[in-house]
């Protein structure tokens, strides 16, 4: 059967193949400790729960809603952040989608033409320069060193914009880093682009998580001059934690707005029932969300001494989001493995503990390590990996 050459080009999503594979060693039996994850492992809490089926009983979500979403959800949106960020938007600068990702995907298709280009600072979340290639651009990377905790500069942006450059993608907190920009150097990029029309795309769904007294500031927020050249994506998923029930949306510029609408009313747009969970979880009680960052940052503070502690580890403290990225080259090196891609498939089969290789987020030496579980597992899983080392080592 024929494959349409901008799917050829496509690579398929890490994260989601070695999860997989993991559940599929999980079926078979194996215990394995799957730090592979970037959901939380917490519940939905139960009054959004109880909103979604109160919802369902009124018989509000037996039928096709609006494309951009439910009027309310939208305000809801629109209050959330004028009360977090001090950001004002309309509703029609709203747009509710399936999905952070699906709000990423659906403004790359509206904002992209053949060729033009995105600069996507790495190391980068996996789907950013798949959906680029997808709209028909061309995803520009630009490195960043551990050193300066993977941030990159003015300087670094301005050495690869060229007369394409369309838009640039922040993502702040970071994934896979967890990597803060602070104000003044959200500022400074802001500026930059707007200087020069570029786009931003400021990805901020790990936005409520930060740890050990670090905040994130929404770019959107620094001047009305950087909000209009920002289009910001955000979701429910990760701060309460709805994962499955699939709500993100985009905000910024209406005309922006409008065609991602057409878009999504060619495409799909979320279900009834999510949305009015969506919007229990903006209008309620926001205890769980702070709770579960303590949570997070109680097993950050945990986990992080027992990875650095590891031979062959070199990480850079994470400040927020719920990942650590770790250099196991010099690991995989002391191990016998050619690559650190070959070092974690030997995790998963010999270690026992699941994690996801580098490549995929345009660091190969890496590995990303999820810390969404419990302290006890987690111990457990830095004693899995130290014990492989010091066999495979001496062996």
């Amino acid at each position: 059967m024929k494959i349409s050459d901008r799917m050829l080009q496509v690579e398929e999503s890490p994260t989601l193949g070695t999860s997989n594979k993991v559940k599929e060693l999980k079926a078979q039996g194996m215990d394995i400790i799957s730090l592979t994850v970037g959901e939380p492992d917490f519940q939905t809490p139960q009054h959004i729960r109880d909103a979604a089926i109160k919802a369902i009983q009124d018989n509000k979500v037996n039928h096709y809603v609006a494309t951009p979403g439910i009027l309310p959800l939208r305000e809801a949106i629109v209050a959330y952040h004028e009360t977090h960020d001090g950001i004002t938007y309309e509703t029609n600068e709203v747009i509710v989608t399936t999905g952070a990702k699906d709000a990423l995907y659906g403004l790359f298709q509206t904002i992209l033409n053949p060729e033009d280009e995105v600069i996507i600072p790495a190391p980068y979340w996996v789907s950013y320069t798949e959906q680029v290639k997808l709209a028909g651009g061309i995803a520009v990377i630009v490195d960043s060193k551990s050193e300066n905790e993977f941030k990159v500069s003015v300087a670094d942006l301005e050495a690869k914009r060229t007369g394409k450059t369309t838009a640039i993608i922040l993502n702040s907190p970071n994934n896979p880093t967890g990597t803060i920009y602070s104000q003044d150097e959200l500022e400074a990029i802001g500026n930059w682009a707007v200087e020069h029309n570029i786009l931003i795309v400021s990805d901020e769904i790990y936005y409520n998580l930060c740890y050990n007294g670090n905040e994130a500031v929404s770019v959107a927020s620094i001047s009305e001059e950087i909000k209009n050249q920002t289009i910001v994506i955000n979701g429910v998923s990760k701060s309460y934690p709805m994962t499955g029930w699939r709500i993100g949306y985009a905000m910024g510029n209406k005309e922006i707005i409008s065609k991602m609408t057409e878009f999504a009313g060619h495409s799909a747009n979320p279900a009834a029932v999510s949305q009015y969970a969506a919007l229990a979880a903006l209008k309620g009680p926001q205890s769980v969300s702070e709770e579960m960052q303590q949570i997070f940052e109680k097993r950050l503070n945990h986990f992080y001494p027992l990875l650095e502690k590891i031979p062959g580890f070199k990480l850079v403290r994470p400040r927020g989001a719920f990942y650590i990225f770790v250099n196991a080259k010099e690991a995989a090196e002391m191990t016998g493995y050619s690559s650190v891609t070959e070092f974690s498939l030997a995790l998963i089969e010999e270690a026992k503990v699941a994690v996801i290789s580098g490549d995929g987020f345009g660091f190969p030496d890496y590995v990303r390590i999820s810390y969404t579980l419990n302290e006890e597992t987690l111990t457990e899983a830095a004693t899995r990996i130290e014990d492989f080392i010091a066999k495979k080592a001496k062996d």
